[in-house]
């Protein structure tokens, strides 16, 4: 890419999430959550602002040839050099070829795990009024909760309900169900420590020096977001959509899931269903790691389809730099003839601006 081409991406695609509507304040009096309206037993069919697609084959996913691959993390921290140097070539292959990978023995424990999971149904199976309590009103608010993306400005609604909220370098959480907080706090801390090891590993596998992500990312101030997704059952799910195609911004999410799948990964121009190992948190490279990377490792376009059998709840929480981080190709993968930087260098905050408006700071 031309660094006037990287511009124009950073401008307008990158995030690539910002594919999906922008945000703007919510001023409705009473927000109603999807929960609520799937749940009243009056719906045969979705309402019609809803309806995404018209084509019932659209949102399709098919089973790779190639499954996603796997990265056992414990053979990254054990004492074999040869072993560890061996999974750092499968880590680095996996995030050039697929940008998906499922991470398994990675040291969170299972019991903390399901504790999060659970949290997370609960604090959507309140009632309307105690959800309301934590209703954003600005796309910076720390904590949030909400429906589809901005009920104000969609033109078409995502099947979903969801909690966002900033947990670091500050933590902020709902008080409520009670327990939820603490439990989420512990799994925060333990996925910051494996996203700051695996980064290492990521680093060392671009053939930069292990702690250089750590380093000039400033990771010490990373901003962490959690962010979980409810989607009920859904009486026309071919019709209607979860989260559209979209990449992530930061660096890396970490996904885990109840026992319902949903999520499909785009991968060499056809959509694949992901199915995760039990126990497995499925990792995906983002965009400031692309950039990061002069695109060696590509920000992958992944969905969240619906279905009319199950409640599915997902977790992902995104890994990114500390907002005044200054993001900008490695220098030692930078080229002038052969690999020139195909980004232009921008402040992780102002990448968030470009996609959810000024910050309220």
């Amino acid at each position: 890419l031309s660094l006037s081409l990287s511009l124009s991406k950073m401008a307008t695609a990158v995030p690539l999430v910002s594919q999906l509507s922008p945000e703007t304040p919510l001023h409705a009096p009473k927000l109603t959550s999807l929960k609520s309206l799937a749940e009243s037993g009056a719906l045969t069919s979705i309402p019609s602002n809803y309806a995404y697609s018209t084509n019932p084959n659209e949102l399709v996913g098919s089973d790779p040839e190639d499954t996603i691959p796997v990265i056992d993390f414990s053979l990254l921290t054990s004492g074999d050099s040869d072993q560890r140097s061996k999974i750092i070539q499968e880590l680095g292959k996996a995030c050039e070829e697929w940008g998906f990978f499922m991470l398994i023995n990675h040291g969170v424990p299972e019991c903390l795990m399901k504790a999060v999971m659970d949290g997370c149904a609960e604090f959507f199976n309140q009632t309307e009024e105690e959800k309301r309590e934590f209703e954003g009103k600005h796309m910076w608010d720390p904590i949030r909760f909400g429906t589809s993306l901005n009920p104000k400005k969609d033109k078409v609604f995502f099947w979903r309900d969801f909690l966002k909220l900033l947990v670091h370098p500050e933590f902020h959480f709902p008080h409520k169900p009670t327990g939820f907080s603490e439990v989420a706090f512990e799994y925060c801390k333990r996925t910051r420590k494996l996203a700051r090891d695996l980064l290492k590993a990521i680093s060392e596998s671009l053939g930069l020096e292990e702690c250089y992500i750590e380093k000039t990312m400033d990771l010490d101030s990373s901003y962490q977001v959690f962010n979980t997704n409810l989607y009920p059952l859904c009486p026309q799910p071919e019709l209607a959509i979860g989260l559209p195609a979209h990449a992530d911004y930061a660096l890396i999410t970490f996904l885990t899931q109840n026992e319902i799948g949903g999520l499909q990964v785009k991968h060499n121009g056809e959509w694949f269903d992901v199915n995760v190992l039990p126990n497995a948190i499925l990792v995906n490279t983002a965009d400031h790691l692309e950039i990061l990377s002069n695109g060696k490792y590509k920000s992958i376009m992944h969905r969240a389809v619906v279905n009319n059998k199950a409640t599915r709840v997902s977790l992902a929480v995104s890994n990114g730099p500390s907002l005044d981080t200054i993001v900008s190709p490695a220098p030692k993968l930078v080229n002038s003839e052969s690999h020139p930087p195909a980004y232009a260098p921008i402040k992780f905050k102002k990448s968030l601006e470009l996609l959810f408006g000024p910050s309220k700071h």
